[in-house]
């Protein structure tokens, strides 16, 4: 299904731990990472899309998430000609997206990337929230980051009160410091914060035994 200009209508979905922290997935046997996303079917809403697309890629369902945002308009990338069929050269065009932000509700077990027989995924981990775009592929990164900062403003405030207790009862003077340094906001010096994610195909990376 392509709309005039060619571009097929699509949602994106950037989901939300309670450390804000954002799911990242490996692309089935690729070095590429990525949100999940999918196509949106004829007859469905952009919010049945990506519920559909949400369990079909991450094995989550509506009662595991809650939605914060979503963008106000598409947000469009165009595909290169050599990733696109020869049959669908000349009139297909790329993607047409609206993101959705998640939060969510239920625990790291309850995500599944075997949860149906054409996963998207082979590992995935917690990742900050600007994500590394290096990792991203390259036609994709304008979007990703247009998402990124315009759903940045919903992100939920942590829990102080955790953040001193991990940290040894920091000062707060020393808290509030690194809690600037790393605001959302400036993506070209955050993206690229921290080690590349290492593939896992069970819990994520970081997650405790």
């Amino acid at each position: 299904m392509l709309d005039r200009e060619g571009f097929r209508p699509n949602v994106g979905i950037v989901l939300l731990n309670s450390r804000n922290q954002v799911f990242w997935g490996k692309r089935l046997r690729t070095h590429s990472w990525q949100f999940p996303q999918g196509g949106i079917k004829y007859g469905e809403s952009p919010e049945q899309a990506m519920f559909r697309e949400l369990h079909e890629e991450v094995g989550l369902r509506p009662e595991h998430v809650r939605i914060l945002a979503r963008t106000r308009d598409w947000l469009r990338y165009e595909v290169p000609d050599h990733f696109i069929r020869r049959d669908a050269r000349g009139h297909y065009r790329g993607q047409k997206q609206i993101w959705f932000l998640l939060r969510l509700m239920g625990r790291d077990s309850d995500l599944d990337l075997r949860a149906t027989d054409h996963p998207e995924f082979d590992a995935w981990r917690w990742n900050e929230y600007w994500v590394p775009l290096d990792l991203v592929i390259e036609f994709k990164r304008d979007v990703y980051q247009m998402a990124l900062t315009e759903l940045s403003r919903f992100l939920p405030r942590v829990n102080q009160h955790n953040r001193y207790l991990r940290g040894g009862m920091r000062g707060r003077h020393a808290d509030d410091e690194q809690h600037r340094d790393t605001t959302p906001g400036d993506l070209s010096s955050a993206e690229h914060d921290g080690p590349p994610p290492q593939a896992s195909t069970g819990r994520p990376a970081d997650a405790e035994p």
